[in-house]
């Protein structure tokens, strides 16, 4: 976003528009979306507008940014372990289907090898 910014603010200097750091500062802090507007706040009043560099104001964003993606990472690993424990389980209740079927299937087995021999087989 900063870069785009960047390359419209040279494009207009060199159509003779120049904004001052203020206005730069002011015009960023407005386009942000609707999640941001808790930071965009604390901007607003902790600090002077006036005079807040535009590197400064771009590195406590950049920061802010970096924070959230840590956050929404951490809550994606959280999701992907219980989906792992919701697995687990349901692979056991399976292998315990297969072991009831396998034990029948051999009881069957065990019962026709029997009576081929009571005839002679």
């Amino acid at each position: 976003m900063f870069t785009r910014f960047t390359n419209i603010i040279n494009d207009l200097q060199s159509l003779d528009k120049v904004y001052s750091n203020n206005e730069m500062v002011r015009k960023i802090l407005r386009c942000l979306p609707r999640s941001w507007m808790h930071k965009v706040t604390m901007i607003e009043e902790a600090k002077n507008l006036n005079i807040l560099p535009l590197e400064d104001l771009l590195g406590s964003l950049m920061t802010h940014e970096l924070s959230m993606q840590k956050k929404d990472n951490d809550e994606e690993r959280e999701k992907n372990k219980k989906k792992v424990v919701t697995l687990k389980s349901s692979t056991i209740e399976d292998s315990n289907d297969d072991d009831d079927e396998l034990a029948l299937i051999t009881r069957k087995f065990k019962k026709i090898l029997a009576s081929k021999r009571k005839f002679g087989g």
